[in-house]
């Protein structure tokens, strides 16, 4: 270490306060050990100050009570003044821990309750007079005293501590250092901890799904799937052959629901509604030749001109399918493909060996719902400790730098927080 400008002192956070102690103690800790003394002895002032305040409230008091014509009004001016009084210096805030803030705003807070009591002592003590004379005199003589600390408080404050206040600053700077590293160790740990649990969920997902990928590729629940994969084809190309009934299904339903004259039976009715919402499903319970749908189809037709208001294109198309359907038999082929999937489908449902699959299969989902949601968790609580480690380390970058210009702007020497 070398006292040339020139030359850079590097230091560890944990170095930064002894070296600070080494190089500066001998300038600082003699005046941060007066400033203490000097809050020590404005407290006792103070604890002074409110027990004469309290004793001639008391007096006071007592010969309020006496309501004695002569002295009634003024030792009720006396009470009032001295809870007044009393209140004033109470509010001033005695810090437990010394610094240069703390110390002056002490002092300017009891200037401001010192300098109004003071108004008040020469405004209303000679109306007091001539009665409670030894009082009035006893408080004057704290009041005096308490005036004089403070005096010498203040003087100590701007023209010896002002000149540490930098140093000061540094040493809190270096306790703030350690604070703030300890944070971020304390952040990271939590982070990696955090990610540990992450990873080991993610490992668990992987296993569940590829449980589950197994349980879909066994036996009965493999062509389960595949029935299934055909019933949402078939359901497709049953809306296509139906398209252009679309418009009119529509129309007729709500003739149906209205009471429009649809002619439609209530089970008709409610077929119309089956067709609309699952076609797969409405085609594949109709007996042989969809006697359902044909009569749906034929009533449909009769009452498409008076009754559906179709555009003369829509019309014409719809009457093209349901001609289709009824003298052509369009959808005999894939009624029967829509018959025989559902008939697979419930044979394959219903067995037991399916059911156990299934409810394996769904133990296995809930599951894996619930370790999706445990990662989310993990992942939202990994990001608030990243942002954290992140703002530590900025801060921590910050309060170095502060560190080390407070240095050299107070000693003229360069350090080197590493």
């Amino acid at each position: 270490m070398g006292n040339s400008l020139s030359e850079t002192t590097k230091l560890s956070s944990k170095e930064i306060k002894g070296w600070l102690e080494s190089e500066t103690g001998s300038v600082f800790n003699p005046v941060h050990t007066k400033a203490q003394k000097l809050r020590d002895e404005m407290r006792k002032e103070f604890e002074d100050y409110v027990e004469v305040c309290k004793s001639l409230m008391e007096n006071s008091g007592k010969e309020i009570e006496k309501r004695n014509p002569k002295t009634y009004r003024r030792a009720r001016v006396m009470n009032k003044l001295m809870r007044l009084f009393l209140s004033r210096i109470q509010h001033v805030k005695i810090p437990s821990q010394v610094t240069y803030d703390s110390l002056n705003e002490m002092a300017q807070e009891t200037q401001k309750a010192l300098s109004v009591t003071e108004l008040d002592i020469r405004n209303w003590f000679p109306r007091i007079s001539p009665f409670f004379i030894m009082d009035r005199s006893k408080f004057q003589r704290v009041f005096t005293v308490t005036k004089e600390m403070h005096k010498e408080l203040n003087n100590f404050i701007t023209k010896e501590y002002v000149k540490t206040k930098s140093l000061e600053e540094t040493y809190l700077l270096a306790d703030k250092l350690r604070t703030s590293e300890e944070q971020l160790m304390n952040a990271k740990k939590q982070k990696e901890r955090l990610e540990g649990e992450r990873a080991v969920v993610e490992k668990e997902i992987v296993e569940t799904q590829q449980k589950i990928t197994g349980l879909k590729n066994q036996g009965n629940l493999s062509q389960l799937n595949q029935i299934n994969t055909e019933i949402e084809a078939l359901n497709a190309e049953v809306k296509h052959n139906l398209q252009h009934l679309q418009k009119p299904f529509i129309k007729l339903q709500s003739l149906a629901l209205h009471g429009g004259g649809s002619g439609l039976m209530q089970d008709e009715s409610a077929k119309l509604n089956q067709y609309l919402e699952n076609p797969f499903e409405a085609l594949a319970i109709e007996q042989a030749g969809y006697p359902t749908l044909r009569a749906i189809l034929e009533k449909m037709d009769m009452s498409m001109s008076e009754k559906l208001n179709l555009k003369p294109e829509k019309e014409r198309k719809a009457k093209q399918t349901i001609d289709s359907i009824l003298k052509n038999n369009s959808l005999a082929n894939l009624h029967q493909k829509c018959v025989n999937a559902s008939s697979q489908k419930k044979q394959l449902s219903a067995s037991p060996e399916t059911a156990q699959i299934l409810a394996e299969l769904s133990k296995f989902q809930q599951h894996l719902e619930t370790l999706e949601r445990r990662k989310k968790v993990f992942e939202s609580e990994e990001s608030v400790a990243g942002r954290a480690c992140n703002e530590t380390s900025e801060k921590i970058r910050a309060i170095k730098s502060e560190i080390e210009k407070k240095v050299f702007d107070s000693i003229s020497k360069r350090v080197h927080i590493e």
